[in-house]
């Protein structure tokens, strides 16, 4: 086994270099950086000057970070440590002061998931026997050089144009080498990047993936919401977020890759923490609206529940807003988000100054291009000698996609689900060498594995929720997804609510 190292690498003074280039939409550079096994883009579809501001590209990282199965690895080589100390401790070893302000915050680090799984790493859960149908845990290459897009240079008034760098760290070079060696990768990253924007851009006609089934049939889920009211009326929870996964196979066509289909994806859901993560034998691509945790290099941290949720109807204002109001109106929406807004505010306070812990907003109305979304914004300052891996430690997995209590919600959701998770209810993001951070829950999140694909939808219940409301609910998240993948909700429905399997009837909890 390994034995971590830990000494701190001192970084040259020079060090990280930074050059800024033309602009070219990273979207456009995917196509033709798509072999890569561990591109990543971190993707701002839906811009704002406040969440969908900066997108993050790269690609050939000098080292992999993973955890499965309870232990942690690198490159390979496993960690006596358990997985989150290995990872925070990995980090260090690159440490690095934050650039200029004036730049995209992230400047160098990992980028990757965290799967919903990884929460069994940090609390004690009941065993499950579907580890073989897993993912990584916790997949987190270590890039040295990356593009740093702002799509919002003067600050918010849109009024320049997005402007680009080209940051190259070193790593893992040390002492008088790591200068040469940043210079080098910033050369040839910046014509990797300058050859691919000169290509000619590359139909992505792809073939309708049709088939889907999902682990519950229509009355199996509605059951599970019913049981998960009898856990609540019995005391053991307050809210659970119960969840269905859908599955097909994907096409054998040219044409039917991941990166075609996240293309899609981003234009159908367009949102502010969206990701294309290419991992070796899988690949992830999300379009999530929320952002799990964010923190900045002062100790800031912040995270965005969100919590109620209602279809839009763009063909029709005057209604679109009548559904915007009910969501706001609602009792049920509104208690479930007080809740989960309470939990994260809880976990916060483990690692915050006390007094800093705060929510500035409440149960607010955010629409996004399908669906309006009860958000609130709850922020604290990190105590002494917390970092993101602490922070992440304390608040993984995200309360709006667990329930609360946590660690019971997440029994019962184990019970009732019977499947892994993966990386949907997990978290994409970058931690940087910085110790800076920004990361997703990893909803409307679509994942490709051994030509077939996986998608999760699900919502939180309460005492208050009706059972087909909630299975109607998913599905409204579910509509963006589907068209992008070229089907429907409607095309689907019936494959989607058959009672195809008996494992509905065999849950022990039902």
């Amino acid at each position: 086994m390994t034995k971590i190292s830990k000494t701190h690498h001192a970084q040259p003074v020079s060090c990280p270099l930074v050059e800024e280039v033309p602009f070219t939409d990273p979207a456009a550079l995917l196509q033709h950086l798509r072999n890569h096994q561990d591109l990543a883009f971190l993707d701002s579809v839906d811009r704002s000057p406040s969440l969908g501001r900066y997108s993050y590209l790269a690609y050939s990282a000098f080292g992999t970070f993973r955890a499965t199965m309870g232990r942690a690895f690198w490159n390979g080589k496993a960690f006596e440590d358990p997985p989150f100390v290995a990872l925070q401790n990995q980090l260090k070893l690159y440490s690095q002061p934050t650039l200029k302000e004036s730049l995209p915050p992230f400047q160098g680090g990992a980028i990757g998931y965290i799967s919903y799984e990884a929460g069994r790493l940090l609390e004690k859960l009941p065993s499950t026997d579907f580890e073989h149908e897993r993912i990584d845990d916790i997949h987190l290459p270590f890039y040295d050089v990356i593009l740093a897009v702002d799509h919002f240079p003067d600050g918010g008034t849109n009024a320049s144009p997005a402007r680009a760098w080209i940051i190259s760290t070193g790593w893992p070079c040390t002492g008088e080498k790591q200068q040469t060696h940043a210079r080098a990768r910033l050369d040839w990253f910046r014509s990797e990047l300058a050859a691919a924007a000169t290509k000619p851009p590359t139909p992505h006609n792809t073939p309708p993936i049709k088939g889907w089934r999902s682990n519950f049939s229509r009355s199996g889920y509605q059951q599970a919401i019913e049981r998960t009211r009898h856990h609540i009326l019995e005391g053991d929870i307050f809210q659970a977020n119960i969840t269905q996964r859908f599955s097909a196979s994907v096409p054998k066509y040219e044409t039917a890759t991941p990166l075609a289909y996240y293309l899609q994806l981003r234009k159908e859901n367009p949102a502010p923490f969206a990701a294309y993560l290419a991992c070796g034998d899988h690949v992830i691509a999300s379009s999530s609206p929320e952002r799990f945790l964010t923190l900045d290099a002062t100790g800031h941290a912040e995270t965005r529940p969100i919590k109620g949720t209602a279809p839009r109807d763009l063909t029709n204002p005057v209604r679109d807003q009548v559904l915007s109001k009910n969501l706001l109106n609602s009792d049920k929406d509104r208690a479930e988000n007080v809740m989960i807004t309470d939990l994260m505010r809880n976990d916060l306070s483990r690692v915050c100054k006390p007094d800093s812990v705060k929510v500035p907003d409440l149960c607010r109305l955010e629409s996004y291009a399908r669906v309006h979304h009860l958000v609130s914004v709850v922020i604290g300052h990190l105590k002494q000698g917390m970092g993101p891996v602490a922070l992440l430690g304390a608040c993984f997995p995200g309360g709006s996609i667990t329930g609360a209590p946590k660690i019971r919600s997440m029994e019962i959701i184990t019970t009732l689900e019977n499947l892994p998770r993966g990386v949907y209810c997990g978290s994409i993001g970058y931690i940087g060498f910085d110790g800076t951070m920004d990361t997703n829950i990893a909803i409307r999140t679509v994942t490709f594995k051994d030509d077939l694909v996986h998608f999760g939808v699900g919502g939180g219940i309460t005492v208050l929720s009706d059972p087909a409301a909630e299975y109607e609910e998913t599905l409204h998240k579910a509509a963006a997804i589907f068209k992008s993948l070229g089907t429907s909700v409607e095309e689907e429905r019936a494959g989607l609510e058959r009672d195809k399997t008996e494992k509905d009837e065999e849950s022990p909890d039902r």
